[in-house]
């Protein structure tokens, strides 16, 4: 058997002569297992030297296949995903990236039986998914090579030589895949949508997202395909705690629109925060179109055209073309007599509290009266029972506040010494919470000889409030009262509104 002699050749570099011997041994017995070892292992030189030459290469690939080999030889199925990753990295690494290409190696190597759950097999999907993941053939290649083989490394960010940290691999496989399950649309209008496809895959993602809460993205692509089945409900389930954290990335307000589709003032809301968000205007321009057509319907001229020279200005810089749509508003009256802004900022702010009440609606709304208010801090006292109160900050949600004023707040989480910190906060009028914190008062003014201070009943009159209405003992007085507590006593009572 010349099997040392092609091996000596083939580890020299001899390739053609290592070829020719080993082709000859085969020929002379096609059902030598030895025989084409050998050939494979010459074989697999020679893809190595060919990784650049994608025809060569699949030749050559075609020819392995031909060998017919058992599965059983995994060393040499474990081995060849690295020049075939190798020939992928190639393509990858072109200028340009020529789908054509990448297709045509995936074409040549699928019916190989390549050793699964090993690292040269990850290897191989890390090059293969560069070219692959704008493909509309991603889905058939993952499901080829079948993402439970990841292994527990892939799950974890690569860090790059410069230091900078790359999204885990099968982070970025996930995300793709259901990227390419979402439905679209073809240039006849027709939307293509694998709906058992979706379904199969939801129950996987799902468990992606909740086995690896690191992974910002998942729960992004689960709610978009919740939303494309129609199943709204579980969809903002999975939604809202991505949507917290990148609450500031205005593509997850126009998520939270979708989501709320059928109310038209939930929408408009969604789409204040969207464009309230630092985003640059050439990523907006669809965004501005939708909300200047909801802008239009409420008559809303002057805010409509500020939109629409916004995002025409965008789309010229950019050098794209501006919608018909677009044109014909220019055309009408209206957007000739509308006045523009530098913004609509001002404008949206009134709608943000709307939005933000939507992102945390799955935190409970809590009712609560303002006690004191420091107008110049901007900080109100506030009580919810008596066993919570406390004070935080106000100008996020109302210009100004009252004392008497009642609210229904979101808090975040407990208080710092007292400061507590608010997610969403509205003002209501809510009566019934009202009475059990503030009553009428008719009586009898109380005030001690010397004392700047004073009572009616139980309930205590502030130095400030003596001098403000002008109160002598034995004084008659009608006013209100709110119940306040006392920190130096660590018991509640009464004050003089």
């Amino acid at each position: 058997m010349p099997a040392k002699e092609i091996k000596e050749l083939r580890q020299a570099g001899k390739l053609e002569e290592a070829y020719a011997m080993a082709k000859a041994e085969l020929e002379a017995d096609l059902s030598n297992i030895w025989g084409k070892r050998n050939l494979s292992w010459v074989l697999y030189a020679q893809l190595d030297e060919l990784a650049s030459n994608l025809d060569a290469f699949i030749a050559k690939i075609n020819e392995v296949k031909e060998l017919d080999l058992p599965a059983s030889e995994e060393m040499f199925f474990e081995n060849i995903s690295i020049v075939i990753s190798k020939a992928a990295r190639v393509i990858t690494h072109e200028a340009t990236l020529d789908i054509n290409k990448i297709h045509r190696l995936f074409d040549s190597i699928k019916e190989l039986s390549l050793k699964r759950n090993s690292k040269w097999f990850n290897v191989l999907f890390n090059a293969m998914h560069k070219g692959m993941k704008e493909s509309n053939r991603y889905i058939e290649f993952a499901d080829w090579w079948d993402f439970k083989n990841f292994r527990p490394e892939d799950f974890q960010k690569e860090k790059m030589p410069n230091g900078k940290e790359v999204m885990a691999i099968a982070e970025q496989a996930y995300i793709a895949y259901a990227k390419h399950l979402l439905p679209k649309q073809t240039q006849h209008g027709e939307i293509i949508f694998n709906k058992d496809k979706a379904e199969a895959f939801l129950p996987i993602l799902s468990q992606i997202v909740e086995d690896y809460p690191q992974f910002q993205y998942p729960a992004y692509f689960n709610a978009k395909l919740l939303l494309a089945l129609g199943d709204k409900d579980n969809m903002l389930e999975s939604l809202l705690p991505f949507a917290k954290k990148k609450r500031n990335d205005f593509w997850v307000w126009e998520i939270l629109a979708e989501a709320f589709s059928s109310d038209p003032e939930k929408v408009f809301a969604c789409y204040c925060k969207a464009l309230s968000c630092k985003s640059p205007d050439v990523m907006l321009v669809s965004l501005r179109q939708k909300m200047a057509r909801l802008l239009i319907a409420r008559k809303l001229y002057n805010e409509a055209r500020t939109e629409i020279d916004l995002l025409v200005h965008a789309r010229t810089e950019h050098g794209f073309k501006i919608p018909a749509e677009v044109t014909n508003w220019q055309a009408m009256d209206w957007y000739k007599t509308a006045v523009q802004s530098k913004s609509n900022f001002g404008f949206y702010k009134a709608y943000l509290p709307i939005a933000e009440a939507l992102l945390f609606s799955d935190v409970p709304e809590e009712s609560v009266i303002v006690e004191f208010v420091n107008a110049d801090k901007k900080i109100l006292n506030f009580i919810a029972s008596e066993t919570k109160f406390g004070f935080l900050k106000y100008d996020r949600f109302f210009s100004d506040v009252k004392v008497g004023d009642t609210l229904k707040v979101r808090f975040q989480g407990g208080s710092n010494e007292g400061m507590h910190q608010l997610y969403t906060a509205i003002k209501v009028n809510d009566e019934t919470f009202k009475k059990q914190f503030m009553k009428e008062l008719q009586g009898v003014v109380r005030i001690t000889a010397g004392k700047p201070f004073g009572f009616m009943d139980d309930v205590f009159i502030h130095p400030s409030l003596v001098t403000k209405y002008k109160l002598t003992d034995g004084m008659q007085f009608t006013g209100k009262a709110i119940k306040s507590y006392n920190q130096e006593k660590k018991q509640w009572g009464w004050k003089l509104l």
